[in-house]
Formats: structure tokens, sequence, C-alpha cells
């Protein structure tokens, strides 16, 4: 079990929590693929627990290596870029066609570049076991949150918070995440 606590081991402490975020993230899918909204929901709070997680052991036990921050960022980009893109699109679009469906998919398809293009960009510029005081852009887990809000929003005022309002939502958020507002680092 000394892999568990060697920060050149792919398989840490630190990974394997980031590993069950990915879990969750896959979960969720598959229950979005099957109209289980609440499941994919409540699976993806926990990969935004696993998210948390992951970080602060990595830190408090020296575990950080450059396989984790890849990892780290492959784990956001499911859970917190694909998984609420496609959770909006299976629940709120789905009644479209024809020019709103075409508009809807490609919004859909700008936030996952912009959330894509985001961890990428955060990749480069961090090194293994740095924490900056603060994100230059929205971070894709508060994305993601953000994202919930505005699904939740939908889901309680359907009349007045059409898919317009989301759609709405979902380019400006995007537009955050690649923007230069500053976020403190909790």
């Amino acid at each position: 079990m000394q892999f568990l606590w060697r920060s050149t081991s792919h398989f840490n402490l630190a990974n394997l929590i980031t590993m069950a975020n990915i879990t969750c993230g896959l979960l969720a899918t598959y229950f979005i693929t099957q109209n289980h909204f609440m499941f994919a929901a409540v699976l993806a709070w926990m990969g935004g627990a696993f998210d948390i997680f992951d970080g602060k052991v990595a830190r408090k036990y020296a575990l950080s290596n450059e396989f984790g921050v890849q990892l780290d960022s492959f784990a956001d980009f499911l859970s917190f870029v694909l998984v609420p893109t496609f959770f909006i699109f299976q629940s709120v679009y789905t009644h479209l066609s024809g020019v709103s469906l075409i508009v809807a998919s490609i919004v859909s398809i700008y936030y996952v570049i912009s959330g894509l293009r985001r961890l990428i960009q955060f990749n480069i510029n961090t090194d293994a076991g740095e924490v900056a005081k603060h994100f230059t852009g929205v971070p894709t887990p508060l994305g993601a949150i953000l994202l919930w809000v505005v699904w939740l929003v939908w889901l309680g005022l359907d009349i007045s918070f059409g898919w317009m309002g989301v759609l709405t939502m979902m380019v400006l958020i995007g537009a955050l995440l690649n923007s230069k507002v500053k976020i403190p680092h909790l």
C-alpha cells in the first residue's frame, strides 16, 4: 500500500480520489441518457466533493505530480464541462427542433470548447503542487455550479425563464470561463 503515499505513483491517494470524481462523471452521464436527472445531479455534486478533496489530500500529503495535474483537468472536463452541458441539453433542449435545436447545439459546443480551452490554459500555466491566490476567469467547477443554478431556475420558473434564458446564460458563463475576472482561490 506504499503506492498510496508516493507522489510518483499514478495511483496515489489524491489521484484515486480524482478517479472517483471521474467515476461520478461517467455514472452521471449514464443517468442523463436514461433521463434520471436527479441521480445525475447527485452524482455530479459528489464528483465536485471529490474534486475538493483530491487537491486538499495532494497538498497535505505532498502527493502532487504532473500526472495528477493532468488527471484532475480531465476529471474537471468530464464532471464540470461535459456533464452539465449534456445535462442541460437533455433536460432543457430536448423538445427543440429545426433552427432552435441548431442554435442550442452551437451554444452547447461553444460552452464545451470554452471549458476545454480554460482547462488547457490552466495546465499550461500551472506547476504541480502550486496554488495561486486567485483564478483568472471562472474556474470550471464554478461554471458547473452556475449552470446547475440556471437549471434549477429553469425547472422552477419554466414559463418566465425558458430555454432561451438558459441558452443566454450558457453563453455568458462560457465567456466568463476565459475572461479576465479574478476569482479568489478557496
